[in-house]
């Protein structure tokens, strides 16, 4: 075996032991299960040193080697949990709930995490921006206060980390999202003996929500929206103008030269996710370099949760370059303005005053004309795209002694 060979085994040895080092660092496994590992792949090593390197030796430890990271693999899924819901003592709160399941919706099966301080208490549906997004390990740490007035669940949908496969993403719809997320209301209806349940929607998510709440609004107490979508192609036009205009102002030739020769949308076809990213990178880049702006993003934390298995980690980063471009290109026509002027429930828009991807106007414009039984638009002047993130304290406030103090009675 080459000099070069030996290196390409070491690499690959390498490669193979960090799934069964990430077990201590990021996952629930328990810890003598991923000691047990290490001591299976520090013997393949001690195997391989200590004797003659025959092609026979060095192909059973490859093969070795394999077999365990994909073990490593299969019990950080397996082993993936929720937190229990504790008090300051440590102690599991009576009555709380605090589950990570499956649910067949309509015929597939997709996860969702369930908690609660108290199981009894309203239900608030979280949905998650993308689509191909994945927010139930962010949404568990920042929007923990809200678990001591609802049951929080958060569903990840179709083509999103732990559901990346729950259904094939070619014959992902936007009236598949409705379907499922349908479904999935009547389930906790039947399961928390309620009649109706709240839904926060994030982005793409707060889409979905007026798509479920104008269909049926028989089944929600009221319509919760931050960077609230109004119209798509609007937005990504509007979004694409900004960053060319930023380039040209920063004197970034390369940035303006790519997005000209892109042109502003819409797209279609395999790279619609891509072609978003030439722009909104830069969105997000503004928002974060803006002193108004509070970022208190923690990716690194999130990933690490316990909620994700090592194939749920890598599924949270492809949803969103695979998920999305399929089905953002199925809503390019989508304008609440003119499909969605009336609501038969409650509307609240909680909304960033600097948020660099939604624009403002839209969301002004949509609220001026459209008709609910009541509504409200509020704004949050530190945050850009993730108020609940940026001002997380308000973010609840509002949820708690506006949203449901006003709507409990329903």
């Amino acid at each position: 075996m080459t000099g070069t060979g030996w290196l390409l085994l070491d690499l690959l040895l390498l490669m193979t032991a960090l799934p069964v080092l990430l077990l201590f660092l990021a996952t629930a496994v328990p810890r003598v299960w991923s000691l047990a590992l290490v001591a299976v792949l520090a013997g393949l090593i001690f195997v391989l040193f200590r004797f003659e390197r025959s092609a026979l030796l060095v192909t059973g430890v490859i093969v070795g080697a394999l077999v365990t990271s994909a073990v490593a693999v299969w019990l950080s899924q397996v082993y993936a949990t929720t937190p229990p819901i504790t008090d300051a003592q440590g102690h599991v709160i009576p009555g709380s709930i605090a589950t990570l399941e499956q649910v067949e919706l309509n015929g597939s099966r997709q996860w969702v995490s369930i908690r609660g301080h108290d199981a009894g208490n309203p239900v608030l549906l979280f949905l998650a921006g993308g689509p191909g997004g994945s927010q139930l390990t962010t949404a568990r740490h920042t929007l923990a206060e809200l678990e001591e007035h609802f049951v929080v669940v958060n569903w990840e949908q179709p083509g999103a980390g732990k559901s990346y496969n729950a259904v094939d993403r070619a014959t992902l719809t936007p009236a598949r999202y409705v379907s499922d997320g349908h479904a999935l209301v009547l389930y906790l209806r039947e399961r928390f003996g309620v009649d109706k349940v709240y839904v926060l929607g994030e982005s793409w998510g707060s889409a979905l929500g007026i798509m479920l709440v104008q269909r049926y609004p028989d089944l929600f107490h009221a319509h919760i929206g931050t960077a609230q979508m109004v119209d798509f192609l609007e937005t990504d036009l509007v979004d694409y103008q900004f960053a060319l205009d930023w380039a040209k102002e920063r004197g970034d030739t390369r940035k303006v030269a790519q997005l000209e020769a892109q042109g502003p949308p819409p797209y279609y076809g395999d790279d619609v996710a891509w072609q978003q990213v030439t722009y909104l990178k830069d969105t997000y880049a503004y928002m974060n370099q803006d002193p108004n702006v509070i970022t208190n993003f923690n990716t690194p934390r999130d990933l690490a949760s316990p909620e994700y298995g090592l194939l749920d980690k890598v599924n949270w980063v492809r949803g969103p370059l695979t998920t999305l471009g399929v089905v953002y290109q199925q809503l390019w026509d989508v304008d609440f303005r003119t499909q969605a002027p009336t609501l038969d429930v409650p509307v609240y828009f909680l909304i960033g005053r600097h948020d660099a991807n939604v624009p403002a106007y839209l969301i002004e414009e949509y609220y001026a004309l459209l008709d609910a039984p009541h509504k409200e638009l509020i704004w949050f002047e530190h945050s850009g795209h993730s108020p609940w993130i940026s001002e997380t304290e308000k973010f609840v406030d509002v949820v708690v002694n506006t949203v449901l103090a006003q709507t409990s009675i329903q």
